[in-house]
Order: structure tokens, then C-alpha cells, then sequence
């Protein structure tokens, strides 16, 4: 039977990468041209196809081919004979060189697996005896959602006797996650489970869902898993308590830090024993909300929230206070690691440090602009006229005063967003009217009325000019994602945004058209309020923090959505704060509390203390002499006059202290080209330093 010369061209291109070398299989000159190559080849495979059993002599004739032989069996065919056609083997590695590829192909695993069972001992209450709750506290990026959906499959479907553990688990998230929670319950796995997702409906039928969801019985219930959302569950709560669920898991679960609002006592009535808490920021403001999330896993390892306070939080915090004496220092060591001791138990916590070499390098850059000359009269006309500023500096703390740090923020976002009260004469603003430029209109953006919205202008601009990189710009306020849309349409950047008035169904099709390669946006607008958690907008690769937020976890949030599982490009991000104003003592108490976090969750022990709370409570001055007056809060022991003469650490990056960043007051030492061609717009200081050293090839 002869071959065609199409089947051989087809052949031909198919095998070559398998066979061996010419030279080894025919014993003749690895150098033959190609002609005699080709020839050579032509011969071998034009000859007829043989039955492979050598001198078969049976009565099958030629409908032996492939038959089963009795007797010894042995290879139809010989790979070393001439013009053999055999399939490459690669050389075995060593265990080392298996263990190199395992961990770059599965850096997850070893930490998939630790969680899982950190998980199930909990629960199962093998870690501490009476107790069935935990904290999964991993940063983001580990695999939390996948860690609990498979803790919810194996109570479901088995237990040490042989029985499942639970027939029924509730998982409670955010509105906008309880989709994502669904879709990945199926992803994972694959219809076994049919879950039943409460989004959306009128109060009947969702009371409806509730209690036929309640009322499952057996070891194969139809709908183990209900998936509903916070608010739901709070205002369905009466439906949900009639009845037992094995384990409930809380997504976000820092939203129930309080333990007095309507959700955390909703939750708590609950009648479950095995509760777990997903949160990668446990602790955001003070060390009793960290009680309230370790109290509603497991009632009373720490005693009640009166005992709590007086035996840990206050001689903590007197400890990490930076004018404490040496006893209270040592007094608050030794509550943290008896704090410590206890809670570890119940609480697991691995950071994305581990990850970080799989990721591109991230640069973390923390700007402080300049005030505009208007910026600077509007801001010392408030400080002169506003009496909350004397509350504060006394320790009062008002709806007027919280009114009036809202209007300094604005402020050093830019004038327009107080122009309406200097039109009123609100308190603080009486005559201010008057300091604008003559003329001045807020329906038109004038970026030079602003030393931030400038600095965005030039990084906007640079970057739109020298690269084909995109951007995400983050605020609290839509007020301010309302001047950017005017900044856009000035400079003809196409963009989309994102708030609180978007739906969850709207979200998830502009932030899917955002990432596409082939998308021509060049700005996704961001309210850090309505999109920080769970978004990924790996279609950018810079992100600009316009303003902070008084809890860190929000920023922290919001500035993980570029830098996560898909980038490609190293990621910037630009924090901007206003130098010298009431966002500076903002961000040093971001600093204060990361401090903080990082002792209790992370068990960091040399956090150094920068900060006196004291120092904290003076919200409402300006510094116009200063560079940046963090800088000076820190103290910083490697900078001469301002300048850093001795670099950061070795081994330092962005989690570090902010002590061991880079500080730059001039542009010299930034690796950013964008933010050195910004830099005389309004930059007058930088804290800056990378997520790690770049990895090349397998580590």
C-alpha cells in the first residue's frame, strides 16, 4: 500500500520533532543535504505497511494487524532499526529540579492544602476543644474562596465515622460577591452541588427560598449551599433562625466588627456551631473590633468584650504609643504575645508576600503635592473661622467636627468641590467667596487650581504619550470621579466609570471590556466605596490613588485590583496626598493602624513606633514650610536634610515600614519615568519602593 505525497508532506511535518537523529538511526553523516534527506525519507515511509508481528504464519492473515499474542510479550517493532519513528523521552530530573517546576507551575498548593486542614480542625473543633470557629486571614490572592468551597465539600460529603459532617452550609457575602460566590461554587465543582443564590426578589418569595432552604432534612439535601448577601440576611433573619445550619461562612467578614448593629446580632442568632470568617484586614480601626470577629467565631476564648479591653487593648496600645515609658512598652509585649498565643489557634494568616515572584514587580509610590497658592488661602480661612477645630485639638469629636474634616478633604481635592459653600458662607467659609480667581466658574475644571489634579494631568498625560499603558483613578467622593470625567473630556481620553448607581450585572460587562487587549479606554474611574473589593481591572497596570480613606483596608483594597493573577506588566501605583494638610495626618494614621495590624495578625515585632497618638489628634493645622511632613513624623535616621544618603534595607519592599522606603525630595532617585516627568508640576516629596527584586527564568 503506497503512500501519497500529500500524506507524506503531512507526515513529514508531524514526526520530524520525534525522530531521532539521522545520524545515530542510519549510521551515515548527520550533515546530509536536504535533497538526499528528503530522498532518504521518501524511501523509508513509501515503503508498504507491514503486519508488525515478523513472519506471522497464522490463518488471520493480513487481519492480524494488531492482534493480542499469547505468550511473552515484546515490542511490534524495533525503535533502533533504521528510519525507526519513536517519540522523544526527556532525560529525567532530579528531585531538586521537580521541586523548582512544581512550586513555579503551583505556588497554591502547599498553601491550599495547610488552609484546608487548618480549616477542617477548626470546625470539627480539634484545634480547641468546644470550640468551632476561625479566621481564614489570608492576604488576597491565596485562595480563600477555593480553601472554604472545599472545607464546604468535605463536611458535606464526608467525616472521620464515615458519615457527612453537615447537610447544610450558608455562605453570607456582599451583594455584589454572592454571584461570583455561586459561579464559583459551580466552577469548582462542576453541578455535584446545586447551590441556591438568594439575589433578588420580592419578600414572599425570598421567605419562600428561606424556609424550604431550612427545612432540608438528609444526608443528600437538594440545595446544600445558600448563598445570600448581608442585607438580605438581616432582613430575612426571623426566616433563617427557626432552624439549624452546620457551618456558616462570612465573606468581607470585617463587616461585622461591630458587635452591637443589626447584621452581627442577625448572624449571631444563628443556630450553627461551625462558623468561619473570611477577612484579609481582621483588623482596620481598633483591637475591639478585632475582639467582636474573634468573639462571633468562638464565644469567649477571649473573655467578654469589658475583660478584653482592660487585659489587652489598653495596655497594647499604651505600649505602641510612641512616647511610652519602658514598662508600658513591656507590659504591652507581653500582652501581644499572650494575645497572640490565643488567637493563633483560631486564626490563619499567610501574606502575599509568597506570591509576590509570581506577579510582575509592583512599584508603590506615595506623592505628596504641593497646595496651590488658592488651595493654601481657602485652607488657613477654614482653620481660622471653623470651631470644630478647637473640638478636635480638646478631644471632641461632633457632627460639625466630621462635617469639617469632609470639607478639608475636598478641599485638597480641589476648590470646585467647596465652591458652593463659600457661596452659602457655610461655618468656615464665610467670605471665602472672595479668594477666587475673578471670573472662576466650577462648570468648567481648571487643573492649576489644584497641586493634585494637577500632578494627575501630567501622569495622565505622560503616560498617555509614551506608552500604551492604562490607568485606574480611585476616590471617595463621586464628586471627584465627576471632575475627572471633565479632565477626560477636555483631554479626549476615552474612559468608563464605575459607582454605587451601577448594577452588578452592568459592572462585570464594562470591566470585562475594560481588560480586553483590543478595549480603546484609556481610564477606568473607580469609587472606592462601591468597587474595591473583588475587581480586577488587570487591563491597567497604573492606579492612582486620589485621596486616602481613614480605614486602610479600603485603600489597600481598592489598590489591589491591577496587581493580581494575570498581569503581565510591572504595576505603578501613585497615593497623592496634599503635603502639609490634614491628609498627611490621615495617611500617618493608615500608618498607625497597619502598625497595629501588623503586630497583632502578622506577628511583626520590629514595627518601629513613629507616631504618639497625640500627635494623631492634630488634624487641623497646616504645615506650608514642609517637604512632607510624614517624613518628619518618622524621624528618619537615613536621611541628611531631606535627602536619603543611605538606601532602604536589604530586603526591604513596599509591606515594609514606611521608614525603610526610598524617600526622594527631589526627582534623582525615582525608578518611575513617569513621575519624574511629572515631578515640577507639584511634587515636592516621595516614599517609594518595590513589591520584590524582578525574577528571571525559574527561581
Amino acid at each position: 500500500m503506497a503512500v501519497s505525497n500529500d500524506v507524506l508532506q503531512s507526515w513529514e511535518c508531524y514526526v520530524s520533532p520525534f525522530r531521532k537523529p539521522l545520524a545515530q538511526l542510519t549510521n551515515r553523516p548527520h550533515c546530509l543535504d536536504s535533497s538526499k534527506h528528503e530522498a532518504f525519507i521518501r524511501s523509508i515511509l513509501s515503503k508498504p505497511f507491514k503486519v508488525p508481528i515478523p513472519n506471522y504464519q497464522g490463518s488471520l492473515g493480513l487481519r492480524a494487524l494488531g492482534i493480542k499474542r499469547t505468550g511473552v510479550r515484546s515490542a511490534l517493532h524495533d525503535p533502533f532499526e533504521e528510519g525507526a519513528l519513536v517519540l522523544y523521552e526527556p532525560p529525567p530530573l532530579s528531585a531538586h529540579d521537580q521541586l523548582k517546576i512544581d512550586n513555579l507551575l503551583f505556588p497554591k498548593a502547599p498553601l491550599f492544602m495547610q488552609g484546608v486542614k487548618f480549616l477542617w480542625e477548626c470546625v470539627t473543633s480539634r484545634r480547641i476543644p468546644g470550640s468551632h470557629g476561625c479566621i481564614m486571614a489570608d492576604e488576597m490572592g491565596l485562595g480563600k474562596t477555593l480553601q472554604c468551597i472545599t472545607l464546604m465539600w468535605t463536611l458535606l460529603r464526608q467525616s472521620p465515622d464515615g458519615k457527612p459532617e453537615i447537610d447544610k452550609a450558608m455562605v453570607v457575602s456582599p451583594s455584589s460577591l454572592v454571584k461570583n460566590w455561586y459561579n464559583e461554587v459551580g466552577k469548582w465543582l462542576g453541578g455535584r452541588i446545586q447551590p441556591l443564590a438568594i439575589d433578588g426578589g420580592s419578600k414572599d418569595e425570598i421567605d419562600r427560598k428561606l424556609a424550604g432552604f431550612m427545612n432540608q432534612r438528609g444526608l443528600r439535601v437538594p440545595s446544600p449551599i445558600l448563598i445570600i448577601s448581608y442585607e438580605t440576611f438581616r432582613l430575612h433573619a426571623e426566616v433563617l433562625q427557626k432552624g439549624s445550619v452546620g457551618l456558616v461562612i462570612c465573606d468581607e467578614g470585617h463587616r461585622l466588627k461591630n458587635s452591637e448593629n443589626q447584621t452581627y446580632q442577625a448572624l449571631d442568632g444563628l443556630n450553627t456551631p461551625r462558623r468561619v470568617l473570611i477577612s484579609g484586614t481582621p483588623i482596620q480601626n481598633d483591637l475591639l473590633e478585632y475582639f467582636s470577629l474573634v468573639h462571633f467565631v468562638n464565644s469567649g476564648i477571649l473573655g467578654t468584650a469589658q475583660e478584653f479591653k482592660k487585659h489587652f487593648e489598653i495596655p497594647i496600645l499604651k505600649g505602641r504609643d510612641a512616647d511610652a515609658c519602658e514598662v508600658e512598652r513591656h507590659k504591652g509585649e507581653e500582652r501581644l504575645k499572650e494575645l497572640i498565643s490565643i488567637v493563633n489557634r483560631c486564626l490563619i494568616r499567610r501574606t502575599s508576600d509568597i506570591l509576590s515572584k509570581y506577579l510582575p514587580v509592583k512599584i508603590e509610590q506615595v506623592v505628596c503635592c504641593r497646595l496651590t497658592p488658592l488651595q493654601t488661602e481657602l485652607y488657613k480661612h477654614f482653620l481660622k473661622q471653623a470651631k470644630p477645630a478647637e473640638e478636635l485639638k480638646e478631644g471632641k469629636i461632633s457632627v460639625s467636627s466630621l462635617s469639617s474634616i469632609t470639607s478639608l478633604k475636598k478641599l485638597c481635592n480641589h476648590p470646585a468641590l467647596i465652591y458652593e459653600k463659600c457661596v452659602e458662607e457655610e461655618e468656615g467659609f464665610a467670605g471665602a467667596l472672595e479668594l477666587f480667581p475673578a471670573g472662576y466658574s466650577p462648570k468648567s475644571l481648571e487643573p492649576q487650581l489644584s497641586g493634585k489634579m494637577l500632578v494627575l494631568d501630567y501622569i495622565l498625560a505622560v503616560t498617555r504619550s509614551t506608552s500604551n499603558d492604562k490607568v485606574v483613578l480611585v476616590s471617595n467622593y463621586t464628586q471627584t470621579l465627576d471632575l475627572f470625567e471633565k479632565l477626560c473630556r477636555t483631554r479626549r481620553y476615552l474612559y468608563v466609570r464605575l459607582d454605587g448607581t451601577m448594577s452588578i450585572k452592568k459592572r462585570a460587562k464594562i470591566v470585562e471590556r475594560f481588560n480586553s487587549l483590543s478595549s480603546p479606554e484609556f481610564v477606568f474611574m473607580l469609587s472606592s466605596k462601591a468597587g474595591g473589593c473583588g475587581l480586577n481591572l488587570i487591563g491597567a497596570n497604573r492606579l492612582i490613588m486620589f485621596d486616602p480613606d481613614w480605614n486602610p483596608a479600603n485603600d489597600e483594597q481598592a489598590m489591589a485590583r491591577v496587581w493580581r493573577d494575570g498581569q503581565k506588566k510591572t504595576c505603578y501605583i501613585y497615593r497623592l496626598l496634599s503635603t502639609g494638610t490634614i491628609e498627611e495626618k490621615i495617611f500617618q494614621r493608615q500608618t498607625h493602624k497597619k502598625a497595629l495590624s501588623s503586630c497583632v495578625v502578622d506577628e511583626e515585632q520590629d514595627v518601629e513606633r513613629h507616631f504618639s497618638l497625640g500627635e494623631l489628634k492634630e488634624l487641623f493645622t497646616l504645615n506650608e514650610t514642609t517637604a512632607s511632613d510624614t517624613h518628619d513624623k518618622i524621624k528618619c535616621r537615613r536621611c541628611v536634610n531631606g535627602h536619603q544618603v543611605k538606601p532602604p534595607p536589604e530586603g526591604s519592599d513596599c509591606t515594609s515600614d514606611l521608614s525603610q522606603w526610598n524617600h526622594c525630595a527631589d526627582k534623582r532617585g525615582l525608578q518611575d519615568s513617569v513621575l519624574k516627568a511629572t515631578w515640577d508640576a507639584a511634587v515636592t516629596f516621595t516614599f517609594h519602593h518595590h513589591s520584590h527584586e524582578e525574577q528571571r527564568g525559574i527561581p
